[in-house]
């Protein structure tokens, strides 16, 4: 059986140091066009999976005084998501992401819409926080850009409450069936061109399929999330088997 990677690698990567400055880098160079390819590229559909994952955890984002971690939180649409559906809690929603350009336009955003979600620079693999500080820790489409998979869960393990939930959005492997054979045609071929030709980065959108291909399986992220501390990791399956929500809760 074909070991499983332990985070991602960019082309050329030698080891995890080189590999986390490549992602960095390379999410750097494509953050001002990086909101308008998200939408574009999955025709908005995006914006409902972030929404769903938000619905997933409002029964925690609505109990008072809770405080939420989104990790890898990009431009910050899933924070923004979060604090659509925490109704009036007023649940602490903090956003980090070691992309300083990706947080520059959340922070704008954030003003902008009126959401009072912080976003703060930090590296995933070494959050800043005590152990035990926070309800929930969420990621969208970033956790598989980690260096170490392991160690990313480990760490979220960590700053999580006993009882706390993770919640992980992620690409995957579409399923079987005409419409996931079209959807992996668009995914490998599509995507990587038009993404280059608008963002400037060619090699950015041909990392994207590359890395999914990549991604443990939904059965192997669970036993590896349970391995790092969680019990009752679960998934659930969206847009033919394309994007999985995963979610577990901290022993």
């Amino acid at each position: 059986m074909e070991e499983t990677v332990s985070g991602t690698r960019p082309e050329g990567a030698r080891d995890e140091h080189e590999a986390a400055a490549r992602v960095q880098e390379m999410f750097g160079r494509i953050a001002p066009r990086y909101d308008l390819l998200n939408h574009l590229l999955s025709f908005s559909l995006d914006c409902v999976w972030r929404r769903r994952t938000a619905k997933q955890f409002a029964h925690i984002l609505r109990q008072p005084g809770v405080r939420v971690l989104d990790v890898c939180c990009g431009t910050g649409d899933l924070a923004f998501a979060l604090c659509r559906a925490r109704s009036d809690s007023g649940a602490q929603i903090l956003g980090a992401d070691f992309v300083e350009p990706m947080l520059t336009r959340a922070r704008a955003k954030a003003q902008n819409g009126g959401y009072s979600a912080e976003f703060m620079a930090a590296d995933a693999l070494r959050l800043p926080f005590s152990d035990a500080t926070f309800d929930l820790v969420t990621s969208a489409f970033g956790f598989r850009n980690l260096a170490n998979y392991e160690e990313g869960l480990r760490e979220i393990a960590r700053v999580l409450k006993p009882g706390g939930s993770v919640g992980i959005l992620e690409f995957s492997e579409p399923g079987s069936g005409l419409l996931a054979v079209l959807f992996r045609f668009y995914f490998r071929q599509v995507l990587p061109c038009v993404g280059g030709l608008i963002s400037g980065s060619r090699e950015a959108y041909a990392y994207l399929p590359a890395s999914v291909g990549k991604f443990p399986s939904a059965g192997e992220l669970s036993t590896l999330m349970e391995r790092c501390g969680f019990a009752q990791a679960t998934f659930e399956a969206w847009n033919f088997g394309s994007v999985l929500l995963h979610w577990a809760r901290r022993t």
